[in-house]
């Protein structure tokens, strides 16, 4: 039994290929750190991360979810923001939702949505929460400005969305089919 060889005309390529790669390797890792770590960050894609909380209203067992409407108002959306740097991803979203609602709640009340993140293809990256919160007990409040309006909606009956909002609630069957 003899082992494969690729025709001479590729083995030699592949090797000198494979040769240089190792070189670049090695030089690479040779660099000071900092240097490294530029270098990476110039070749890697980044991404903008945002957290987006999905609040339903716990007094109608999950039936109600918070939508917010905001500037430029072509459709409701969801509690959602940028985190800041070094920030943990639910206390950025429990300052959100405190900043776009008034509701205000420990980090540790959220909860990590199934799957957690999302993948845009525009280069961001969504981390999503849920909260249970009674309607009953909270009192919505709205700047004007960033937020116009805050609202409690069935899910079988939503209101006109953000596309961005609809094509998150669809990841996790929320809406239209839900």
């Amino acid at each position: 039994m003899t082992a494969y060889a690729p025709p001479p005309d590729r083995a030699r390529p592949r090797t000198l290929r494979l040769r240089l790669r190792a070189l670049g390797y090695q030089v690479f890792y040779r660099l000071p750190q900092p240097v490294r770590n530029r270098i990476v960050r110039w070749g890697t894609r980044t991404y903008v991360v945002g957290a987006v909380v999905l609040v339903w209203d716990a007094d109608t067992d999950r039936r109600r979810l918070l939508l917010l409407r905001q500037p430029p108002g072509r459709g409701w959306g969801l509690p959602a923001g940028l985190l800041s740097n070094r920030e943990e991803p639910a206390v950025g979203a429990a300052r959100e939702l405190a900043e776009e609602t008034g509701i205000v709640l420990d980090p540790q009340e959220l909860t990590e949505a199934t799957p957690n993140a999302l993948v845009h293809a525009r280069g961001w990256i969504d981390l999503v929460f849920e909260a249970n919160v009674p309607a009953s007990k909270v009192t919505l409040t709205v700047d004007g400005a960033e937020v116009w309006e805050a609202a409690w909606h069935e899910v079988t009956a939503l209101p006109p969305m953000t596309t961005a909002a609809a094509r998150l609630l669809a990841r996790y069957d929320i809406g239209a089919s839900g």
